[in-house]
């Protein structure tokens, strides 16, 4: 799932070779992203284009020889002078008069030549790992081994090679963007980046290389031409080219430079939050493009910006909670909310204040849902590909906060916050309170070496962050208990989790929206929903997603083998609003609905239920003291592991798995629950007011 979708989108014909080109946003200066070497094409931008495209009109189009463009066969094709020639091309056939040339690594050069060959139409260049080959010699060590002789097993550099990029393209690519994306905890930079280059080929990239010069010249000359504002960065790490190129170039150009402490080759790509800010606040200072600005505020009242979790609204229930015991304890205090559908829904169904920037908000809802299979959400890389969303997310909140002036920054799992402002420390602009109910990525045994690397390094990156910088979390709030922490290690070499979190954490008890103490009496609650008239009342209930909708299926299977032995009983599936209800085959005696107000209400009145493996909806019914069936999504690391263990100790819940739940053996379960029910621990029902007395002593 992307960030944000370009709205125009179409090819461009070069008489060699047709040019994909899309365009997003409007506004009075335009971006024109250029594309970098054609081992990798447009979508290397999508950490700037949703940001940009807000304020900018952004242009993107591929390269020669990958992605959506044409792969010309012609060496001549590929040269300096055809690259600088596209670039102007699609500005005319765009009807672009004048744009901020955004360029990497070759690139840089390109649009570097555009603003010297026809300096009317370039209003400032942005050159990311420049390098300028004429000018500061390059690795030795790279341009050797293209020259070289093959080795039989060529290691390293030595694959930098156009025989070997015939023989093992795929190799090639993996080491070479390896050494581009060469920062700790890098990876997702550069499975993005091997994936992108696998849309090209060896023959193509050779040919890149094997062109010759053509009339443009990249020479010091041809630099000191420039006369347009220069924003220079360049990783201090960088293995691909000098760092002294960008030095020269900022001297030949009296470019304004920027040098990554740590940097690799694409600091734009690891550096995002970053790398944003320095080029939103160039081109406001240059050209006078927009910029947040601090507005006046016109009353001293204490003011909160909460940030809760799209996704599933039992964050919105227990952020709800905690906001009205906090106002109890600063009864004029004024929260706004940065929040996404369905959690405005219910939060301007509460009366609450959603701050108008939400609705710049990438999807991540969204996103989740897309990423799910039948039962099936790996949670860990559902998350780790919304990387996108993400970055445009904390652009939008950062943005609040240099606009508006806050007390305090409530934060439930808005894991951008917590990521670029821990990357960032300079960045942050109030405190915060750091809410979660789980930590630490955790991998499945079935899915190998490599999940369980990428888990243990974002656990050691996390783990990092938080040592390296413990003041950037004001308070960190575990919502839970210290036996509520799974007893499992971050990683190879990396601490227990029961050892390392209460180190780093404080501990509210779990937080439920409403507990069920305040419901009434249970006969109470069953006299109102007719729940009372002698049968027994199971409830379904499992999420609001399209993911539920084979384990529905499964369950009405089961209906009727449970009736034959329970005569008296009575089935309510509730759906949801994305799964329609009569698109199941309903057994006689169930009830189909798609929104049931008040939920826990019902599921506190019932005698059983059966639902997925949330936490939220979990602990609600072990409150209640509701028997229940419970079925983890595979491959959803939290439910399986951090979220079951939690149900486990409370006693609370048959956790059932999936792929082994057939009809009858879901029957099995049903009647068990029903004749024998487990008694749950008891569940605190004051962690809204204990979360609410540790925010308290923050503003």
């Amino acid at each position: 799932m992307r960030a944000k979708f370009p709205h125009t989108s179409g090819k461009i014909d070069r008489g060699d070779v047709e040019l994909h080109y899309d365009i997003y946003g409007e506004g009075e200066h335009t971006i024109l992203f250029v594309p970098t070497w054609s081992i990798i094409h447009s979508r290397s931008w999508k950490a700037q284009v949703p940001y940009f495209s807000d304020r900018f009109r952004v242009i993107t189009y591929d390269p020669r020889g990958n992605g959506k463009s044409g792969r010309p066969e012609d060496v001549d094709a590929y040269s300096v002078d055809k690259a600088v020639e596209d670039v102007i091309a699609v500005l005319d056939a765009l009807g672009v008069e004048r744009a901020v040339f955004v360029g990497h690594s070759f690139s840089s050069g390109i649009s570097y030549a555009a603003a010297a060959c026809y300096p009317d139409r370039v209003s400032a260049v942005v050159s990311i790992c420049g390098s300028c080959y004429l000018l500061v010699p390059p690795f030795k060590h790279r341009f050797d081994a293209y020259y070289s002789e093959l080795p039989a097993s060529p290691e390293g550099w030595q694959k930098y090679n156009a025989d070997y990029w015939l023989k093992d393209y795929g190799d090639f690519v993996d080491f070479f963007l390896g050494r581009v994306h060469n920062e700790p905890h890098s990876t997702k930079q550069h499975e993005d980046a091997v994936s992108w280059a696998l849309e090209g080929d060896g023959v193509m990239l050779k040919m890149t290389q094997d062109v010759e010069s053509g009339k443009i010249v990249m020479n010091e000359e041809l630099y000191r031409k420039v006369k347009c504002p220069s924003l220079i960065v360049h990783g201090e790490c960088d293995e691909v080219a000098p760092v002294e190129a960008s030095r020269k170039l900022a001297e030949m150009t009296d470019g304004e430079l920027h040098i990554v402490p740590g940097g690799g080759h694409s600091v734009h790509a690891r550096y995002p939050a970053w790398f944003n800010t320095l080029m939103r606040d160039f081109l406001a200072r240059h050209l006078g493009a927009p910029k947040p600005e601090r507005k006046p505020c016109k009353t001293r009242q204490k003011r909160a910006l909460y940030l809760s979790s799209p996704i599933g609204l039992g964050h919105a229930r227990r952020d709800l909670a905690v906001t009205r015991e906090l106002r109890k304890l600063h009864p004029d205090l004024q929260v706004d909310w940065l929040a996404q559908d369905p959690v405005t829904r219910f939060l301007e169904a509460n009366a609450e204040t959603v701050h108008a920037a939400s609705v710049l908000l990438a999807n991540e809802s969204a996103h989740i849902e897309a990423e799910c299979g039948e039962h099936d959400l790996n949670a860990f890389q559902a998350i780790r590909s919304m990387d996108e969303i993400l970055i445009k997310n904390f652009m939008v909140f950062q943005e609040v906060l240099e606009e508006e002036r806050y007390d305090l920054v409530i934060a439930d799992e808005a894991w951008d916050v917590d990521h670029y402002w821990h990357e960032h420390p300079d960045l942050k602009k109030a405190p915060v309170a750091w809410f979660t109910d789980f930590v630490g990525w955790v991998p499945f045994e079935e899915n190998g070496p490599r999940e369980a690397y990428l888990t243990t390094d974002y656990n050691a990156e996390m783990i990092g962050h938080v040592e390296g910088h413990p003041d950037i979390r004001d308070r960190a709030i575990f919502v839970g208990t210290p036996e509520d922490i799974v007893d499992k290690r971050f990683g190879a070499d990396l601490p227990n989790m029961r050892d390392w979190i209460p180190k780093h954490f404080e501990f509210s008890d779990y937080i439920i929206g409403q507990h069920p103490s305040e419901f009434g009496t249970r006969d109470d609650l069953r006299a109102e929903f007719g729940y009372d008239d002698g049968r027994q009342t199971c409830i379904v209930a499992v999420g609001g997603s399209g993911v539920g909708a084979t384990l529905i299926r499964r369950i009405l299977a089961a209906y009727p083998l449970a009736k034959a032995r329970i005569p008296d009983l009575r089935m309510i599936v509730v759906t949801g609003p994305r799964l329609n209800p009569d698109s199941f085959e309903v057994p006689d005696g169930v009830e189909m609905r798609a929104f049931v107000p008040n939920l826990d209400r019902h599921l506190a009145a019932c005698d059983l239920a059966l639902v997925q493996g949330g936490l939220t909806t979990c602990m609600e019914l072990a409150a209640a003291g509701t028997p229940f069936l419970y079925f983890p999504l595979r491959n959803h690391f939290e439910q399986n592991f951090h979220v079951a263990s939690r149900l486990e100790r409370y006693n609370a819940g048959r956790k059932m798995i999936f792929s082994e739940s057939t009809p009858e053996r879901i029957a099995d379960g049903m009647l068990s629950e029903l004749r024998a029910p487990r008694v749950p621990h008891a569940v605190a029902a004051d962690g809204a007011a204990r979360a609410a007395s540790m925010l308290a002593d923050l503003l």
